[in-house]
């Protein structure tokens, strides 16, 4: 066991189970260096002897997250993008460290260093909810304590997004119809009249679309409520998939079933075999030009404020839009408790004008 000052603080060390263990007592007193290494220690060998077998314990964090990551690709194989992206910075901050020296000190530390980086609260919360599920039993422990201490979650804004005003929806269309790019032209429209999710609209190919009985069919979705849904096509978005095909007949001479509405690349690089990447670019370049600032998500929250404006019930806006979280519901609800106040109120209005034209037939008669 050994000592070092680095700057004001000292800093511990020592050998457990073939593993070089070095960590800050954050504290400029060497006295209670050496009572936290001491702890420490103890804390391990006791953690050691407790929850599952030693040779878990002593494993490193990388190593059990690949052999988590594997698993989880056989169970849920439409978020192993997700769920990669958030061992890429697991690994990156806490990957060498032995299971057994994750504590709810070190779990802090990462979400302090994760919120010094940039990251957003819900994002760090989903990546510390996966590492306590890797550490399995260890991690059930954590969770408990940084519960009871306040510090397992961030707190994260309810922002259920923004519907966009009718006047709003026509800008972003005609500024579409003369974007330089053909698939995001349709791609506006397409999010403006389904209320698809930006991976859904990526992923659809020719056979989703049936233009005869204008019906579009969502084959992949990141929920089972979503996928294999079907969503009828009004008119406004038949015209614009029979203007974008034509496009499509135009630059690749035929279309086959498999191949993808949103081609990827750009200009003339398109490559109909693969699916688009992201809309980023070409949405960012039409909010600068309409001066809108929304989310491209906006657009798909607009469709469900329309439908319950329209008198829409939760189960048909569930049946369109795939899976919608409770709170949305509520919302949409709100909203239409709205409606029907202003229906109520126009009863009344015209009950008042009623009452009015026939007082002033009544003086007439008087006069």
């Amino acid at each position: 066991m050994w000592t070092i000052k680095r700057g004001n603080i000292w800093w511990y060390g020592f050998r457990f189970a073939g593993r070089d263990i070095r960590e800050s007592s954050k504290s400029t007193s060497k006295t209670i260096a050496k009572k936290a290494a001491e702890q420490r220690y103890r804390e391990l060998v006791e953690s050691f002897n407790g929850l599952e077998s030693r040779d878990q314990r002593v494993r490193r964090l990388e190593e059990m997250s690949e052999e988590y990551l594997e698993s989880f690709k056989l169970r849920n194989p439409r978020s192993v993008k997700f769920v990669s992206g958030c061992l890429a910075h697991l690994n990156r901050l806490l990957g060498l460290d032995m299971v057994i020296t994750i504590n709810q000190a070190r779990v802090e530390w990462y979400q302090n260093t994760r919120k010094k980086q940039g990251a957003a609260n819900k994002t760090i919360n989903e990546e510390v909810g996966l590492l306590l599920r890797i550490l399995r039993d260890q991690g059930d422990v954590l969770r408990a304590k940084m519960k009871r201490a306040g510090t397992l979650k961030w707190r994260v804004r309810n922002n259920i997004g923004k519907a966009l005003s009718h006047e709003q929806q026509s800008i972003l269309i005609d500024a579409a119809d003369s974007s330089l790019s053909a698939p995001f032209r349709l791609a506006v429209v397409m999010a403006l009249n389904t209320g698809c999710r930006d991976n859904e609209m990526k992923s659809l190919q020719w056979h989703q679309l049936n233009l005869e009985k204008l019906i579009l069919t969502v084959e992949k979705s990141k929920t089972d409520a979503g996928q294999g849904r079907t969503i009828p096509i009004n008119s406004a978005l038949l015209e614009s998939i029979l203007g974008h095909r034509e496009w499509y007949l135009k630059r690749f001479a035929m279309i086959q079933p498999e191949d993808y509405v949103f081609p990827f690349g750009r200009d003339r690089h398109y490559d109909k075999t693969r699916p688009v990447t992201t809309f980023k670019t070409a949405w960012q370049n039409l909010k600068e030009r309409t001066g809108i600032a929304v989310r491209w998500h906006d657009l798909r929250h607009t469709v469900g404020t329309n439908l319950a404006e329209s008198g829409a019930t939760d189960e048909t806006i569930m049946a369109i839009m795939g899976h919608v979280s409770r709170r949305m519901l509520t919302h949409y609800s709100h909203i239409r408790t709205e409606m029907k106040r202003k229906a109520m109120e126009s009863i009344q209005t015209k009950r008042s004008v009623l009452r009015a034209v026939a007082g002033e037939k009544t003086m007439g008669a008087k006069c």
